[in-house]
């Protein structure tokens, strides 16, 4: 059941021949055209640039695992992580609540009945906010810094991209209210101001798809004016889709390694991604390519 966002499927097959910015991590898998010009960027928000809600597969997973083991199947509590990690995985980039449909999609396969997916996200919020609370009370506090909890260099980039006065938006699955929170946490919302999107309860309403689509509309802009960075499916198929261009952040978002994310980095070329980055690191290296060609 896709609704507003189709489901993951690779537009880009066979070989991808890349190269690297010399003396970088960055690669460059399709050059961008001579004569480009950006003028609105556009960001994701989990993993893309903050990493609060790191680790939240290992909530999401085991949580669907009690559900579907509750119809009396059969399968064996390892068989189900492994189904329902790849459903997950797969799903990751839209909205939380397609997650949820899937696992009502599940239990009802299994003969159980299935409670109502925006049920099972409550649960999963609920599970997921214990999991992460002492991540946020320690930036409530500021006995955490906000580069603690971001993809490595992220202000380095984002201050670039405002002094060259260029809005800036973020698009998120995440409920938009804790987004807001979060970017307000994370010293964030300064580079955003009221340009932060997230998903809502009517989950038909919204979609980044939609956010792209205003960006270009409200701006009278053509696509390929539209820069994207993301480490989920949705944001670059749709950047890509309207014209733009499109960074791959395939951010280790556990390790913070500064090496890029093997399943990210395929995942996002997949879709069509022109670039691959590991983090904002080398942001000096990045900004010049994309803007000094």
């Amino acid at each position: 059941m896709s609704y507003l966002e189709d489901d993951y499927r690779p537009t880009v097959t066979g070989e991808v021949t890349s190269r690297f910015l010399p003396g970088t991590s960055i690669e460059i898998v399709r050059e961008i055209p001579p004569g480009t010009r950006f003028r609105h960027v556009l960001f994701d928000f989990d993993g893309t640039l903050s990493l609060v809600r790191e680790g939240w597969p290992e909530v999401m997973v085991p949580m669907m695992v009690e559900e579907l083991q509750a119809t009396g199947t059969r399968e064996s509590a390892d068989e189900l992580g492994r189904h329902c990690r790849d459903f997950v995985m797969t799903l990751n980039g839209k909205q939380t609540i397609y997650q949820m449909i899937r696992l009502a999609d599940e239990v009802r396969a299994r003969g159980g009945t299935p409670r109502a997916p925006s049920d099972y996200k409550k649960e999963y919020h609920a599970r997921l906010m214990a999991r992460i609370e002492a991540r946020r009370e320690s930036l409530r506090s500021g006995a955490a810094r906000p580069q603690d909890h971001l993809v490595p260099g992220a202000f380095g980039l984002l201050s670039a991209l405002q002094a060259m006065g260029l809005p800036m938006y973020l698009a998120s699955g995440t409920d938009e209210q804790y987004v807001v929170e979060e970017a307000r946490l994370l010293r964030l919302v300064p580079y955003f101001g009221h340009r932060i999107y997230g998903a809502i309860e009517d989950f038909r309403a919204f979609s980044k798809k939609m956010v792209v689509e205003r960006i270009l509309r409200e701006n009278e802009v053509e696509g390929s004016a539209l820069l994207a960075f993301g480490d989920g499916y949705v944001e670059i198929e749709n950047v890509k889709s309207a014209g733009g261009v499109a960074v791959a952040v395939a951010s280790d978002e556990a390790g913070r390694s500064g090496r890029p994310d093997a399943w990210k980095r395929d995942r996002l070329v997949g879709v069509g991604a022109d670039l691959v980055i590991p983090d904002f690191r080398e942001a000096p290296a990045l900004i010049a390519y994309l803007f000094d060609r």
